[in-house]
């Protein structure tokens, strides 16, 4: 008899309808998959096997041959395990199958029977309801997942005999409720590191702020033990929470991911992100036979934080160079090309030179300039280029150490930015994929960022001064827009451009 389940396949953070068609025939015992199933699915002929028959089902000794369609797309991962199971047992007549055509199935099977959480549950559901599906049934370690999606039918079950149930007598089941109390934002430990806690860095908290406002990427250079670590983890609790359709975005790259699989529904927090500097191109841009999202996908909608930048390795580094002026990268393979998306604020540290004291006021430094043109060679211009706000952190006074830290805490600095951040949603509501000043473009530049003449000669003196290039001076202004955003001011000034022009004077530092 044959029997046809419907499942679903990633691609990478969307998905393609599968179709698992099961034919039980006579002929020599033994299973046949095909359709180009990667090594998880194959290993499933066995899984499979032993878990029917610990559930109590019989196993038909008998040919099994299994297609998934279209055969022409690589399928992979142990999601398959579950339509597998059901389409043998429809196949074989021991469920119902009246309703295998108006039900998604996904989930890992253990030897037991019981089923285990996969990964990309929550844009499989969004492509179920747009291809005509009407339910979805998961392991209930993914229930919750699922449901995010409105006006599809969810079930959680926990085990295959509860999936066998449902299908012989779905009016015995009641679909999953999505969980309110999941919805509600919470406080992270990231979000509890308050700027309160920093002592003096008076420039370097205002560098956060402007960053925050605007989305632009920043790096601290200074000397060991100055903070650059401590204000760069604080930037995250001064950022304005994720709207809905934000943290849709994120969810779908974590579940895709496979971090979701103990999350509940949605992806409140804005994500942080910060690799070692031992990792590889690929860990942070993505990749893989099949291609995953990396780090700096990881991190869209929120902050990577790259210390000590200068560690990293240089043709690594490079790999940011696209996905920071484009927001998004694409991994290219023989059969597919697979497109993440990357708007992240780019975070980084490092020390001035080797040994981390050039330039400090207490101890020398050891370094020739050799050496120091050695260590800041790991950075490129173009990738310097696409740092908004450039930073020296200085080494703290006596004084500034032994006191009580004053500042002023993240909660207020965040009603600033979220104060910032709406004045520019207003500005953009008429444009596309363009949330903060960071994503301005040229154009937007010319409609948003008009010069006086004094803020024009500003500009035009740093430009030759500095050796600015016209990627750097674009970024200057939309530096300087976001301080005249804090500052409540539709128009620039002098005084904005000459504050933003102040954050581009390490360019050229050795």
């Amino acid at each position: 008899m044959l029997a046809r389940v419907w499942s679903a396949s990633i691609i990478g953070i969307d998905a393609v309808k599968v179709g698992v068609e099961v034919d039980v025939s006579g002929g020599l015992p033994g299973i046949v998959i095909l359709g180009l199933p990667d090594s998880a699915i194959q290993e499933s002929k066995e899984r499979v096997k032993a878990t029917l028959k610990n559930a109590g089902f019989a196993f038909p000794i008998r040919k099994i041959v299994i297609n998934l369609t279209p055969a022409d797309l690589r399928k992979e991962g142990p999601a398959f395990d579950l339509p597998i199971s059901v389409g043998i047992l429809a196949a074989s007549e021991q469920v119902n199958a009246d309703l295998l055509g108006d039900f998604l199935f996904l989930g890992e099977v253990s030897l037991d029977g019981s089923l285990r959480p996969v990964a990309g549950v929550l844009p499989i559901a969004a492509t179920a309801k747009q291809m005509g599906i009407t339910g979805l049934v998961v392991p209930v370690d993914n229930a919750q997942e699922a449901a995010v999606v409105e006006g599809l039918t969810v079930y959680g079950c926990k085990d295959v005999a509860n999936v066998v149930d449902l299908l012989n007598n779905p009016k015995k089941y009641k679909p999953v409720q999505l969980n309110k109390a999941v919805e509600t934002p919470t406080e992270t430990s990231l979000n509890l590191a308050d700027l309160q806690d920093i002592k003096g860095q008076a420039h370097a908290r205002r560098a956060l702020e402007i960053a925050a406002a605007g989305g632009h990427n920043l790096i601290f250079v200074g000397p060991p033990g100055s903070g650059k670590t401590m204000l760069a983890r604080r930037l995250s609790g001064i950022l304005p929470p994720l709207s809905f359709s934000e943290s849709l975005e994120v969810t779908r790259i974590h579940s895709v991911a496979g971090l979701l699989k103990n999350r509940g529904s949605l992806v409140r927090d804005r994500p942080f992100r910060s690799p070692h500097h031992s990792a590889s191109g690929p860990s942070l841009v993505g990749g893989g036979t099949f291609p995953r999202p990396g780090e700096i996908s990881l991190s869209h909608r929120g902050v990577l934080f790259l210390d000590e930048l200068t560690e990293f390795k240089r043709d690594v580094l490079e790999f940011l160079r696209q996905p920071l002026e484009d927001g998004f990268v694409t991994i290219s393979r023989t059969k597919q090309s697979v497109t993440f998306p990357a708007q992240f604020t780019l975070v980084a540290s490092t020390n001035p030179c080797p040994c981390g004291y050039y330039g400090d006021t207490i101890q020398g430094c050891t370094c020739s300039p050799r050496q120091r043109e050695q260590y800041w060679a790991k950075l490129s211009g173009p990738l310097m280029d696409r740092i908004d706000l450039q930073v020296a952190v200085n080494r703290l006074k006596p004084e500034e150490i032994t006191q009580q830290p004053t500042g002023e805490p993240s909660k207020s600095v965040a009603q600033r930015v979220e104060k910032a951040r709406e004045k520019a949603v207003i500005r953009f509501e008429k444009e596309e994929n363009l949330q903060c000043n960071a994503q301005m473009q040229s154009r937007h530049l010319q409609k948003w960022c008009k010069l006086d003449d004094a803020s024009r000669n500003l500009l035009e003196a740093a430009i030759r001064k500095l050796g600015l290039s016209a990627r750097a001076s674009d970024r200057i202004l939309k530096v300087a827009r976001t301080i005249a955003d804090l500052a409540a001011d539709e128009n620039l000034n002098p005084q904005h451009v000459a504050e933003a022009i102040q954050y581009r004077t390490i360019d050229r530092m050795q």
